[in-house]
């Protein structure tokens, strides 16, 4: 079980967009990275495809090491670590280490 999800909501805690708050829309696992929305943003030149019929310069979202994001509490609206608890019916859950509260 990993401690971020696809859309979630995360606070960047370092960099160029600190304190900037956005929706997870991909993990990369295998270089420990993700995708969020509105954060990272970088100009690339794109020449001209048969899907995309201008070219020019794009601007899109770059991944972000996931050491520098902090999941968003729902509860609490703080960006807190996640631990894990265990159910009375024995499902395994996130939680806030803030507030304590069930995140799924």
């Amino acid at each position: 079980m990993t401690k971020l999800r696809t859309g979630d909501t995360v606070r960047v805690l370092t960099g160029k967009d600190r304190g900037k708050q956005g929706r997870i829309q991909r993990l990369i696992t295998k270089h420990d990275r993700v995708l969020v929305e509105g954060v990272n943003m970088v100009k690339r030149h794109r020449g001209r495809t048969t899907q995309a019929r201008q070219g020019g310069i794009v601007t899109l979202e770059a991944p972000v090491s996931i050491s520098k994001v902090a999941l968003v509490c729902p509860r609490c609206g703080k960006a807190a670590r996640v631990g894990f608890r265990f159910l009375e019916d024995g499902r395994k859950v996130r939680s806030c280490q803030k507030c304590h509260e069930t995140i799924d």
